[in-house]
């Protein structure tokens, strides 16, 4: 098993010292298929989805199973009481679903400061006040009833039987059991479930959730049980003890937002991501703008000149997230100038081929100059100054899942509770781990959330408001047929993700395995370092990076991404990131 895990990390690094079109023939982690593939977090998962394809359900059936098993077997990442995005695919065309947390009513833009305007440690990171309302049951319940195929109770079916009789604990949950412990020990539902006896479950041991069997029963009954009745009243109760703001009131009025995809053209490729409040769509095609037509071949595939271009174009798209991104429904994003090849290409012109740029030097842009390319919108506030930002370290958080069915309707999916384990808040008798997804909202203007994203005015705190999130699912079509689809969680490092697995496969012509499989980097413009994954590069190709200036900084976790691509003829191959547990099935 050690081995297993091993080889294709060192067969990335390997091939990047040979070739820019690396060949894994015998890959463990690709899968093939011609009727259908799913692509999960976990192989309970992945194995749900795929029997619910097999039984004659559509991309949307196999992908709401699979997000109610993820919601079962990966607690500390995603669950019913998160939310996410998702892109579908159909013959008739594609949409973004936003059933994303939002803000309670009772929240306020100051409401994690102190007195002296101080930012309240943890507050919007730990307990019941750092809890959005859950979206995921609404999204799931929204997109079957416009999609879905199978009945709604034989999609949750498998994920009670899960959470009933209980699954096998693998080594990875318990590493994040361990890690969150003492966050866990303080909520005495969540320590009931996770920590039984007062201790960590262990790779091996059975973790069975026998309070969650049961909503999930009744939200097989009827999915707006989750937001009336006993459950919302639990939840209100719950929140009304220890200091919380939702209410009976906010569960039932939330509603999942049907959007438009937000699409652009890269080379001969369509490429349509999520729009905000998701930064993802955005900046994705940003930095694909900012490449242009750039020879990325002739550069060298993780050459020190092609990861150079690939940084600054990184740096300079989180400095126009760090001002300009937010809620729709709150503040006028320019998202037709930020995704303007004119403006891609301009912002490209800032960028030396030979030296890094101090992030002090990379400004957002000025309004003056996105006005050229969205005439007619309009932004108030002034740009802000850089503050002083800590190094915080990447939470483990987020799930992605990726389906594509025998009549090529596509799921992309990204789900969360936001850090590990969300708010460490577990509503007594419900089973429900409920999210941290506050800390997303700009706390204060300029103060780094727990991913160090630095926001402004246009992400702070507002009833009903949904925070900024950088989770990206993304479709690729070539001449109106899927090429590509990929998704990933890492918080901030999503975008830069799937960038990199979109190029190494459609650029450098990698198998998804293999893209997904490479050594990653990024850069998110504050604080000024670039990230490395240690595994991916060679040391004169560091070396020479900082001596072009780059702060480098290396790191082991590189998120749990997933892809499924088509190819000529037909064939589905799907893949799972090998730094992780989880695995793509096809048939």
């Amino acid at each position: 098993m050690k081995i297993a895990k091993i080889l294709p990390v060192f067969a990335a690094f390997a091939l990047q010292l040979t070739s820019i079109t690396p060949v894994w023939a015998a890959s463990p982690r690709l899968s093939k298929g011609q009727k259908g593939m799913v692509a999960a977090a976990h192989p309970v998962a992945t194995q749900v989805g795929l029997n619910i394809l097999k039984r004659g359900g559509n991309a949307v059936d196999a992908a709401v199973a699979t997000t109610l098993a993820i919601s079962v077997v990966e607690p500390f990442s995603a669950g019913i009481g998160g939310g996410g995005f998702l892109l579908v695919k159909t013959k008739d065309g594609m949409q973004a679903l936003d059933f994303r947390e939002r803000a309670p009513q009772a929240a306020s833009r100051d409401m994690y400061l102190d007195a002296n305007g101080k930012v309240k440690s943890k507050a919007s990171l730990e307990g019941h006040l750092s809890a959005g309302i859950p979206g995921t049951i609404a999204g799931l319940a929204e997109v079957h009833r416009k999609y879905g195929k199978l009945p709604w109770a034989e999609l949750v079916k498998p994920s009670i039987e899960i959470a009933n009789n209980g699954f096998t604990v693998t080594e990875v949950l318990s590493k994040q059991l361990w890690g969150k412990k003492d966050l866990l020990q303080k909520n005495p539902a969540a320590r009931e479930i996770f920590l039984p006896d007062g201790q960590v479950l262990r790779a091996g041991d059975k973790l069975r959730q026998v309070d969650l069997a049961k909503t999930l029963r009744s939200v097989a009954r009827n999915p707006q049980n989750f937001y009336r009745g006993e459950i919302a009243r639990a939840i209100e109760s719950d929140m009304g003890r220890n200091g919380g703001l939702i209410t009976q009131k906010d569960l039932q009025n939330y509603r999942p937002i049907w959007r438009d995809p937000l699409c652009g053209k890269f080379r001969q490729y369509q490429v349509c991501s999520m729009p905000p409040p998701s930064s993802g769509g955005v900046h994705l095609l940003q930095i694909l703008n900012i490449l242009g037509d750039t020879d990325l071949v002739e550069m060298g595939w993780h050459s020190s000149a092609t990861l150079h271009l690939l940084a600054e174009s990184m740096r300079t798209a989180y400095a126009d997230r760090s001002f300009y991104l937010g809620d729709p429904a709150f503040v006028k994003v320019p998202v037709t100038a930020l995704t303007s090849p004119a403006y891609g290409a301009l912002r490209r012109q800032e960028i030396s081929l030979t030296a890094a740029r101090s992030s002090k030097q990379v400004q957002p842009a000025a309004w003056e100059t996105l006005r050229r390319f969205q005439p007619g919108a309009a932004v108030e506030n002034p740009i802000q100054k850089i503050p002083a930002l800590p190094n915080v370290k990447e939470s483990q958080d987020t799930s992605h899942l990726t389906v594509v069915d025998r009549n090529r309707q596509v799921v992309t999916l990204t789900f969360t509770v936001n850090y590990n384990f969300g708010s460490g808040v577990v509503v007594p008798k419900t089973g429900i781990l409920l999210n941290d997804e506050m800390d997303d909202f700009a706390v204060a203007p300029g103060v780094p959330n727990a991913f160090g994203l630095v926001g402004g005015e246009a992400n702070a705190v507002a009833p009903g408001k949904t925070p900024l999130s950088s989770m990206s699912p993304t479709i690729v079509t070539e001449n109106g047929k899927l090429r590509l689809a990929v998704g990933a969680p890492g918080g901030s490092t999503i975008i830069t993700t799937v960038l990199q697995i979109t190029l190494n496969n459609l650029i450098y012509k990698m198998n998804v395995a293999e893209a997904v499989a490479a050594g990653r980097i990024h850069h998110q413009w504050a604080p000024d370092k670039l990230l490395i994954d240690p595994s991916g590069f060679d040391p004169a190709t560091l070396a020479d990076l900082r001596q072009r200036g780059h702060i480098i900084e290396q790191r082991d976790y590189w998120g749990n991404a997933n892809a499924i691509e088509q190819l000529a003829d037909g064939t589905l191959q799907g893949a799972a990131d090998p730094r992780k547990e989880g695995t793509a099935a096809g048939f």
